[in-house]
């Protein structure tokens, strides 16, 4: 079964809200946890035993559990199990981009069934040029997994590369969305190409068509401002597969577990506003 159609099947089971698992020092801190690979672990774990039998997907990101070394590699590869278990679709952001053979590498590393590191689907950057990522697309499809191409970003650097004009006049994130529209087309119910569209993008100028026939995770929702307005507004028609991200405003509820699966069902009853049909 393909990563969209999995994707497709779980949104209809458990709606559409992506929870992070962003260990981050000040959360540790904030649960009372070391900055350690122990105090890692506890959070982690944690959180995924609370959020991943309840929602669609599940988040790690990858940075936290790295500056750990390989203690916390090991604790990564625990909670990617921990979350696959208990049903959950594991989407690991590291954000990779490189060419070649290197990024063949980072897709055996994390898409291959055979990787301990083997997630459902992982974010990655096409700022190298669109065909750098594409050993990682390729190896998610011969495996039925899924890839997020970055595509509009909230950071205030982002629109200096992203919108910036082409030789056709579309900006350089249009043409990112068109590449991800082609390597879904005649995808049912659901391609297994992503892209990542910050909820809380500039809307000034033209908009692209965020039609891709395939899933759009939007990062910035709750903490970082972005609403279920905001991205009804942004994303139009395509609003059906938009995948709605959100991290902190979730994750600073623990550690009290009820409290945390509280948050995480408040979240998830609010993107519900999403009408998917």
């Amino acid at each position: 079964m393909t990563f969209g159609r999995r994707l497709a099947d779980a949104f209809d089971t458990r709606g559409r809200l992506c929870v992070g698992i962003d260990p981050h020092p000040g959360l540790l801190d904030a649960w009372g946890l070391t900055d350690s690979a122990f105090g890692l672990e506890k959070f982690a774990l944690t959180a995924a035993e609370v959020l991943a039998g309840t929602v669609p997907v599940v988040k790690p990101q990858s940075a936290f559990f790295e500056r750990h070394g390989s203690a916390g590699i090991a604790v990564l590869e625990r909670t990617i199990a921990a979350c696959r278990e208990l049903g959950a679709l594991v989407l690991l952001d590291v954000k990779r981009g490189d060419i070649g053979s290197t990024a063949q590498a980072y897709a055996d590393a994390y898409l291959h069934p055979a990787s301990p590191l083997a997630v459902d689907a992982i974010t990655v950057s096409p700022y190298l040029g669109f065909g750098s990522v594409q050993p990682m697309i390729d190896t998610a499809l011969a495996h039925d997994r899924g890839v997020f191409v970055l595509a509009m970003t909230s950071n205030p650097e982002g629109p200096q590369f992203q919108q910036a004009a082409t030789a056709d006049g579309r900006t350089v994130a249009a043409t990112v969305l068109d590449e991800v529209a082609s390597q879904n087309a005649g995808a049912e119910p659901l391609g297994s190409v992503g892209v990542v569209v910050g909820a809380t993008v500039p809307r000034e100028g033209v908009t692209p068509s965020f039609d891709v026939n395939g899933p759009i995770l939007v990062p910035g929702y709750g903490a970082q401002g972005g609403t279920v307005d905001d991205m009804r507004a942004l994303f139009g028609d395509a609003s059906p597969w938009l995948l709605p991200s959100s991290s902190r405003e979730i994750l600073q509820a623990g550690p009290d577990r009820e409290a945390l699966h509280a948050a995480a069902v408040r979240a998830a009853d609010d993107v519900a506003g999403l009408d998917r049909r």
